[in-house]
C-alpha cells in the first residue's frame, strides 16, 4: 500500500536530469541532414503518398533538430560562453527558427541553410570544449 502512495503519479522524460556531460551538435546536424534529404526526395518524386511520407518524416526530424539544439543551449552553454561569444543567442535563435521553417518548406536550399546554421554553432561548441 505504501508503494502506491509514494509511487510517482506521472513519468517524465528529459535528456538529462543528471548532467551527463555528453553533448554534441552532431546530433542536431544528423537530423538536419535528414530534413534536407527529405526535402530533396520530395522534389524528386511526384507520387503524392511518397511526398506525404517525406513531409511527415521531415517535420518530425525538424522537431528533433530543435530539441537537440535546445539541450545544447539550455544544458551545455553557460554565461561565460555567452560572454566570449556574444552572438551565441542569435545563432541559436536563428537555427531553431530555421528548423521551424523546415517544417513548412520542401526546398533543399532551406535545409542547407539549416545545416549551415548548425555548423556555426558547432564551431563555437568545439572551441569551448578544447
Amino acid at each position: 500500500m505504501l508503494n502506491r502512495i509514494f509511487a510517482p503519479r506521472r513519468t517524465v522524460h528529459a535528456h538529462c536530469d543528471l548532467p551527463c556531460g555528453v553533448y554534441d551538435p552532431a546530433q542536431a546536424r544528423i537530423e538536419a541532414e535528414s530534413v534536407k534529404a527529405c526535402q530533396q526526395k520530395w522534389q524528386d518524386n511526384e507520387d503524392p503518398e511518397f511526398r506525404a511520407r517525406a513531409v511527415a518524416i521531415k517535420e518530425a526530424r525538424a522537431d528533433m533538430v530543435k530539441e537537440h539544439l535546445w539541450v545544447l543551449w539550455t544544458d551545455y552553454f553557460k554565461p561565460e560562453h555567452l560572454e566570449r561569444f556574444p552572438n551565441l543567442h542569435d545563432l541559436f535563435w536563428g537555427a531553431t527558427k530555421a528548423a521551424g521553417t523546415a517544417k513548412k518548406s520542401n526546398d533543399p536550399a532551406q535545409g542547407q541553410a539549416l545545416l549551415e546554421s548548425i555548423d556555426e554553432i558547432a564551431k563555437i561548441f568545439w572551441e569551448t570544449k578544447n
